[in-house]
């Protein structure tokens, strides 16, 4: 039976499902009839299910622009009436906040869900910030499930929280649920329907004028409050007791997982409360806990955010327990916990004087795949800067495959620090030095924020050569379509929308090459640098990763080669391999791209090619 077909199937089944696809099942067992994302790791398994299954369940499915636009067009299908559900890494909710803060003033009409998957040690990542912040800034509901079952049944559970209280409720995972795999018992589908609503006759609630604003900021708070004492919605949250423990653990989300393994591991008995309401903190279940374990510790990845809440409660109800957890540095604030780590501190709480180590685990630079075109690319534009004297130059990338480009021996980017900004810096490092910069950016990214970086790079006057990486996908978070090219989903027909027509629309002169043909890079990229002005090279080569039929791959003539090396040292591809003092190319690894076999790669044309 297929994938589509088994999560499609009826209440009762059982099915072995990630966090992330058991939170797309959660999302036809909840009604839900307009979603909407931007693809990013690690939340896209979650669009790559909806997209197949939205034509059968009945539910609008969009890989938007950018996730402000997909929280925004989420909110629009609430107000609209129907249940509606956005998700996102969590960087991306930085790029949602603005709509985000305001939408919980004026609450929504439909159930409506925003998820925000954090990067614990940022696996994919550029940095790890803690997004239950976001619950405190917007006064936002917020809950958090442990496993792939719990990511099912507390979405349904928060669809009821939202539509009860007229809020969008943020819904947190990190990527250890969301990549966990386990046994998820099927509920009932529910079909998709709309809500009878009169936006127009609620203008005064929708319209976020400072006059509305400042009425609607109480009626938050206050509903806030309501929450935190509200006991339908106790099955969120559970106390395990141990008999004779000698303290209280607090945890939620994947800690709750370290927990239960480390009291196992380390055979030591606690009593816990897992809290899977984690704003507002549920003070009847918190308080009875607390009054119970005279001495507590609160145990979670990144921000000392739970424990605050508890150490304020405490203090609250007169110190009634011990608190540990993070700002005594019983446990650390940074990365993704282990089980290690969270034994070592229940050690300490059971005052056992003894520490377990971790070996220390070996890990090589990440690479492109093979057959990747930015390789070829940045091989080329690496060698184009030398030969034109203009190595110096200052070299701006994005988020993307092709931020890979920073390690050796490519070594290709002197700045990363968020999705669209290699033009806007460039084009700030360019305004304030007066020298040309030169900056990278894929053509997800360029639709995604890089557009109005553009524009304004244009109107100010920067010097710069920007490169759009042009693969046909959103390679990194697992080859979601782009605005680009055209697409169906369901009975929706989306237009292609080609990247030349937006550079002669906004006036930037620019080139199109082939990322295989490594000469024409190197001419188009040295003639470039020679020019004044702000111009653009649309370097276009299909993901190494998109279905097609191999109908090659290339070896190497030992007699031929000389053992230069140019092609693992500098191109450095992961399917060709050094043997004695010759190249091998593994035939199973080689894509058959032939940009190994070109005179820049192989300058004694020792790499041949072998059809299929």
């Amino acid at each position: 039976m297929s994938f589509l077909k088994n999560i499609l199937s009826d209440s009762g089944n059982v099915m072995l499902l990630l966090g992330n696809e058991a939170i797309a099942r959660g999302a036809m067992e909840s009604g839900v009839g307009f979603a909407a994302t931007y693809p990013g790791t690690p939340s896209s398994e979650v669009g790559e299910v909806l997209m197949k299954v939205a034509p059968q369940y009945g539910m609008y499915f969009q890989y938007s622009i950018n996730e402000k636009v997909a929280y925004e067009m989420a909110y629009g299908a609430s107000l609209a009436g129907k249940r509606s559900f956005v998700f996102m890494k969590h960087v991306g909710l930085n790029v949602a906040a603005d709509p985000f803060v305001t939408s919980l003033y004026t609450g929504i009409n439909g159930g409506m869900v925003v998820m925000t998957a954090d990067d614990p040690s940022m696996f994919s990542s550029q940095n790890e910030q803690d997004n239950r912040r976001y619950a405190d800034l917007a006064h936002a509901p917020m809950i958090e499930p442990s496993d792939p079952q719990e990511a099912k049944d507390f979405l349904k559970i928060a669809y009821t929280l939202s539509e009860k209280y007229s809020l969008p409720v943020l819904f947190r995972t990190t990527t250890r649920v969301s990549h966990m795999r386990a046994p998820v018992v099927f509920g009932e589908r529910i079909k998709p329907e709309q809500m009878d609503v009169r936006i127009k006759d609620e203008r005064s609630r929708f319209s976020s004028v400072p006059s509305n604003a400042r009425k609607l900021k109480p009626e938050l708070t206050h509903k806030m409050a309501l929450i935190s004492d509200d006991r339908e919605f106790n099955s969120l949250n559970k106390i395990e007791n141990f008999p004779g423990s000698k303290f209280g653990i607090i945890t939620s989300g994947a800690s709750y997982n370290y927990v239960r393994d480390s009291l196992d591991s380390a055979g030591i008995g606690a009593n816990i409360l897992k809290l899977g309401l984690t704003n507002p903190i549920p003070t009847g279940i918190t308080e009875e806990f607390m009054r119970e374990n005279g001495k507590i510790i609160v145990i979670e990845e990144l921000d000392p955010y739970l424990e605050t809440k508890i150490r304020v409660f405490n203090d609250h109800l007169g110190k009634i327990t011990e608190i540990h957890g993070k700002i005594d540095q019983m446990l650390p604030w940074s990365h993704e916990y282990s089980e290690t780590v969270v034994m070592n501190a229940l050690l300490k709480m059971d005052g056992q004087d003894r520490e377990i180590k971790d070996e220390p685990i070996k890990s090589a630079p990440p690479d492109f795949c093979p057959g990747c075109p930015h390789r070829s690319a940045f091989f080329s534009i690496r060698r184009a800067l030398k030969m034109a004297g203009k190595n110096d130059l200052v070299l701006s990338s994005d988020i993307g495959c092709y931020s890979l480009s920073y390690y050796e021996p490519y070594s290709m980017a002197d700045i990363i620090l968020d999705m669209g900004a290699s033009i806007s810096v460039g084009a700030g490092i360019s305004l304030a030095s007066g020298k040309k910069t030169v900056a990278f950016i894929g053509d997800s990214t360029f639709f995604h924020s890089g557009i109005t970086a553009a524009i304004n790079a244009k109107r100010s006057g920067a010097n710069m050569l920007l490169f759009i990486l042009d693969n046909s996908t959103t390679a990194m978070t697992g080859q979601e379509p782009t605005p680009e090219f055209p697409l169906t989903i369901g009975q929706e027909d989306f237009s292609g929308i080609s990247i030349e027509s937006i550079l002669s629309g906004i006036q930037i002169p620019f080139s199109v090459v082939d990322a295989f043909d490594e000469g024409k890079i190197i001419r188009e990229t040295i003639s470039s640098l020679k020019e004044d002005g702000f111009k653009a090279i649309i370097v276009r080569g299909e993901c190494a990763l998109l279905p097609h039929k191999k109908e090659r791959y290339f070896t190497v003539n030992a007699q031929e080669c000389r053992g230069c090396m140019n092609c693992t040292v500098n191109f450095h591809c992961p399917a060709i391999s050094e043997d004695g003092n010759i190249a091998k190319i593994n035939p199973y690894e080689c894509d058959g791209c032939g940009a190994c076999a070109e005179v820049y790669v192989c300058p004694v044309g020792a790499i041949r090619e072998v059809k299929l």
